[in-house]
């Protein structure tokens, strides 16, 4: 397996074949794709950024969603890869829709998991400023341990307390700055739901039946705008898949990145 930093930028590289790239959510770093990788990296390329802020990579200044695009569009351009498929959760599909938005001929695929095309509304805003405002006044611990249970369905959690917990403790090693950065950048963040019917490439949709965070109603909505759609709702799954039902997840992902290597 590869290391390597681009444009302060923190990834891994590892197997052979089409690029695929793993862009992670709030607030994780790229080994919250541990669960998978090695088994997509038997047939393809998979490169795992760290985003500005998490895991090996630092947060040098604010950046926001489209620049965090610019970045794994460095980090394509490095490795000298001309077309990848990109998986975004959650806030990683913010930024996978902002890169197919700014570099559309770079896209081979795109797989949208417990994401949406829609921007903040006012609503959303209100509440993300207001956890930023806890976040400052030294209530980071609070928003996380209250946060990370809530992505999970409640069968997982009453049974995998442990996993939850790790996943709680891990989340908490984010600087209070990188949180902040994070939930200012998707407060700015542009709707993407009228770009959708333009793209010409293939597109997943993987959302938990559970997903306490996204409406999966409301992006079935939205995803049977785009041209190609692949949409899959998991049962008894929430916002977690590669942590819920990674074997489900690495099935369907490959299928996808298949059909788009065709």
């Amino acid at each position: 397996m590869k290391n390597n930093i681009v444009s302060g930028m923190h990834y891994t590289k590892q197997g052979n074949g089409t690029a695929v790239v793993l862009i992670h959510g709030f607030p994780f770093s790229g080994t919250i794709w541990n669960t998978i990788v090695a088994n997509l990296a038997d047939e393809f390329t998979v490169i795992v950024p760290d985003l500005p802020g998490s895991g090996l990579s630092p947060l040098e200044k604010p950046v926001n969603i489209p620049e965090m695009a610019m970045g794994i569009k460095a980090i394509l351009d490095f490795e000298k890869i001309d077309k990848a498929i990109l998986v975004g959760h959650s806030m990683g599909g913010y930024i996978a829709f902002s890169f197919a938005d700014q570099y559309p001929a770079s896209v081979k695929g795109l797989s949208i998991v417990h994401s949406t095309p829609l921007a903040d509304d006012e609503e959303k805003i209100k509440n993300r400023k207001k956890i930023i405002d806890l976040i400052n006044n030294g209530g980071k611990s609070i928003f996380i341990r209250q946060m990370i249970p809530n992505l999970f369905a409640q069968d997982f959690k009453q049974k995998n307390g442990s996993i939850v917990e790790e996943i709680t403790e891990t989340a908490l090693e984010n600087k209070e700055a990188t949180l902040i950065n994070y939930y200012n950048a998707m407060i700015s963040r542009k709707d993407y739901s009228d770009e959708l019917m333009k793209y010409d490439f293939p597109m997943q949709w993987i959302m938990g039946m559970e997903d306490n965070i996204l409406n999966y109603t409301k992006n079935l909505e939205k995803c049977i705008k785009s041209n190609i759609n692949f949409v899959l709702c998991y049962a008894n799954c929430g916002h977690m898949s590669m942590i819920e039902k990674p074997e489900l997840l690495k099935t369907d992902l490959l299928r996808f990145f298949k059909y788009c290597n065709k």
